[in-house]
């Protein structure tokens, strides 16, 4: 959930929206209790869009650090987290003042403690039953934890001289993936499998730990990788944009079904890699020039994805809020879904003109001194 590189790559604003519009759909059929009719089926794999935002996180993150690798220069940690501090933390702590100060605005009853909020810890023991508002801020965390390791492990890696072996690093941490998940099912969720609340457990312990969730940004950073250190291979990948497409959505139609049921073992340990590798090949394709992906500039997925950050931190308050307030009038469902989706992308456009575009100024007055390249 990051700005794109260079403003060329029309490709990544189109997954960013897509990203959204996933997340929306999905929070939207639950919020409004499976209205309308058709929603349900469409929406049901909307969880991954999270997923898509991961892996874009983990290319996009990646590459600037990789690029300043390339070039031989040395990544500064200080420069590195106030890009992502005035990027990340501005819109965060007006949404987070939004929820506690104005009880309206909560789709559910009780909060996590502030302090969870502030230190990105909110997924740490989630309750999602009792503390499950603004809950989805749990991707927040496990992004955050990755810009606070990745720039520490690539600085360890320079100063080892071992950045080329570090592929073995990447296997490493996608085999742990795997691993940490059949544990964390079979120790900790089977057990509670009969439970009325049974759901809980899993989300607790499968779906919101960082640790379970690297799949997206590990193959985000894959492709950063051979498109920075393997030129000669990514020319020639690059000429199947197209292809890679037809790769994704067979790759993401398997995951649809493995993961209809997502509480099963072989989608709680298989699910999240197949998807990360399914919109992988979408991300290789949104950057390659021969993918009509690349080439299509549209001005409606370019705002979708300027405004999908502060879309995604406030969408399911404005959702709750627009359906509180019209629920007098009667509405049909269809007309009301598009209602809460004009709310949802006016309320971020306010926070994105008064609250994040002001700070992306001021990070660039911050940082107007510094070499660390301001992308």
């Amino acid at each position: 959930m990051d700005k794109h590189i260079q403003p060329k790559l029309f490709g990544l604003d189109h997954l960013r929206a897509l990203a959204i519009i996933l997340v929306f759909l999905f929070h939207y059929f639950i919020l409004s209790g499976g209205q309308p009719t058709w929603l349900p089926d469409l929406a049901k794999f909307g969880w991954t869009g999270v997923d898509l935002f991961f892996v874009l996180s983990g290319f996009l993150i990646s590459s600037q650090l990789f690029a300043q690798i390339k070039q031989g220069q040395k990544i500064s940690f200080k420069n590195f987290f106030l890009k992502r501090l005035f990027r990340i933390v501005p819109a965060f702590l007006v949404t987070i003042g939004l929820y506690y100060f104005f009880p309206f605005f909560r789709e559910k009853e009780r909060l996590p403690p502030l302090w969870k909020f502030l230190t990105f810890t909110q997924i740490l023991g989630l309750n999602l039953k009792d503390f499950g508002t603004f809950s989805h801020a749990w991707s927040l965390c496990v992004e955050e934890h990755f810009y606070l390791v990745l720039p520490l492990i690539l600085i360890l890696l320079q100063l080892t001289n071992t950045l080329k072996k570090s592929y073995g690093l990447l296997i490493a941490l996608l085999l742990f993936g795997f691993a940490v998940r059949i544990y964390s099912f079979n120790q900790f969720y089977l057990p509670n499998a009969e439970d009325e609340n049974s759901w809980l457990y899993w989300y607790k312990y499968i779906y919101y730990p960082t640790y379970n969730r690297l799949d997206g940004l590990l193959v985000g950073v894959s492709i950063a990788a051979v498109n920075q250190f393997l030129p000669a291979f990514w020319i020639k990948l690059s000429k199947y944009g197209n292809l890679c497409i037809v790769l994704s959505l067979v790759i993401l139609t398997g995951a649809y079904f493995l993961c209809y049921d997502p509480m099963t073992f072989n989608a709680s340990v298989y699910g999240f890699p197949l998807i990360a590798i399914g919109y992988g090949f979408l991300v290789v394709s949104a950057i390659s020039p021969s993918s009509f992906l690349f080439k299509w500039n549209s001005k409606i997925t370019t705002s979708l994805a300027t405004l999908s950050y502060a879309i995604y931190l406030t969408h399911k308050g404005v959702i709750h809020m627009t359906h509180t307030l019209l629920s007098d009038f009667n509405i049909e469902s269809n007309i009301l879904l598009l209602i809460c989706m004009l709310t949802c992308i006016g309320f971020a456009y306010i926070l994105h003109l008064l609250v994040e575009k002001p700070f992306m100024k001021l990070r660039e007055g911050v940082l107007q001194n510094s070499k660390y390249p301001k992308c």
